[in-house]
C-alpha cells in the first residue's frame, strides 16, 4: 500500500503523502550519542581541524557568477584548446597560514596538471554541444597566482594556476594545492537526511546559535534541540510532516537553540547526516 501511495506522490507532485516522523527527546539523544561516538577523534575529525579540506571543488570561478553561455557549455563538455606552452616550473612546497596563526606546508601541481584537471568534462553531461560542436576555449597563458578558498577551517588564500582564454574576460583558477595534501569533504552515509544546514552565532547572546534549515510548507517545528559534549555540539530542528495534501516546496527558515555554554571551538555536528555543519547562512538570509 505505501509503495502505491508513494509512486502517486511523484506522479501528482502536488500531493505530500508524508507521515509524521517526529523525533521524541529519547531519540533524539541517542542519535546524537551516535553522532559523537562516530565522529569524535575519526580520521574525518582529524581532517577537519588539521588538515586542508576545501568546502567546495578545487576549481575557482575566479570572482565572476556570469559566464558566457558558449563558455559555460564548452567547459562543461571539456572542450578545451592549448594556444600557448605551459609553465614547466617543477613547483615545491608553499605555506598555507590559517585564520587561527598556524602554518602547513602543502605540495604543489604544475600547471599541467592543473589543466588536465580543468580541461576534463563534467562526470554528467546534461547539455550535450550542439551538432556543429562547441567552440573551444583557447588557453594564450598559464600564470601562477593566488585564489580565496573556502575551507573546513576558514577562509585562506592559496597558491592557484590562472588560466587567460581567448574571448573570455576572466580567467580560469585552477587550485595549485596537490591531491595529496587535500582531503575530501566527507559525505553522508547513505540514508542520512539533512537537519541543519548552516549555523552562526547570535550577537549578543553567547549561549545561543541560530540554525538555517529546511522544511516544507506544511511542516510543523516544534524547536530545535543540541546535545553537548566538550568538543561537539550536534543539533537538530524538531520537525513535524503534515499527512494531507501540500506543494512539494521546500523552505528556508532559521531558529535559535539554546547552548549550556558558549559554543568556543566546539564543532556543530547535524544529527541526521552525522557531519560538521558550517558557519554561515544562505546569502539571501544574512
Amino acid at each position: 500500500m505505501r509503495r502505491t501511495i508513494a509512486g502517486l506522490c511523484l506522479v501528482l507532485l502536488l500531493a505530500s503523502c508524508g507521515w509524521s516522523h517526529r523525533v521524541s527527546p529519547g531519540r533524539f539523544e541517542a542519535r546524537a550519542r551516535e553522532v559523537v561516538a562516530r565522529w569524535d577523534g575519526s580520521a574525518g575529525d582529524r581532517a577537519w581541524r588539521s588538515g586542508f579540506v576545501p568546502l567546495g571543488g578545487l576549481q575557482d570561478s575566479g570572482g565572476w557568477t556570469d559566464p558566457p553561455v558558449w563558455a559555460a557549455l564548452s567547459a562543461h563538455n571539456g572542450v578545451w584548446k592549448l594556444a600557448a606552452e605551459l609553465p614547466a616550473d617543477t613547483l615545491t612546497e608553499a605555506r598555507l597560514r590559517w585564520p587561527d596563526g598556524s602554518v602547513s606546508e602543502v605540495p604543489l601541481v604544475t600547471a599541467a596538471d592543473a589543466y588536465a584537471e580543468l580541461s576534463k568534462p563534467a562526470d554528467f553531461i546534461e547539455e550535450e554541444c550542439p551538432a556543429k560542436g562547441c567552440r573551444p576555449l583557447r588557453v594564450t597563458r598559464a600564470e601562477l597566482g593566488e585564489t580565496t578558498l573556502e575551507t573546513s577551517r576558514g577562509t585562506i588564500r592559496v597558491p592557484a594556476w590562472l588560466f587567460s582564454v581567448k574571448g573570455v574576460g576572466p580567467k580560469y583558477v585552477y587550485v595549485a594545492v596537490a591531491p595529496s595534501a587535500v582531503t575530501a569533504r566527507p559525505q553522508a552515509a547513505e540514508g542520512g537526511s539533512e537537519e541543519v544546514r548552516g549555523f552562526d552565532l547570535v550577537a549578543g547572546k553567547p549561549h545561543e546559535l541560530l540554525l538555517e534549515y529546511g522544511h516544507g510548507s506544511c511542516d510543523r517545528i516544534h524547536g530545535a534541540r543540541a546535545y553537548e559534549t566538550g568538543k561537539l555540539v550536534v543539533v537538530d530542528v524538531d520537525e513535524e510532516s503534515s499527512s494531507g495534501p501540500c506543494n512539494m516546496m521546500l523552505n528556508l527558515a532559521t531558529i535559535t537553540v539554546t547552548l549550556t555554554r558558549p559554543l568556543g571551538d566546539r564543532l556543530v555536528l547535524d544529527s541526521g547526516t552525522g557531519l560538521p555543519v558550517v558557519r554561515g547562512m544562505t546569502p539571501h538570509r544574512k
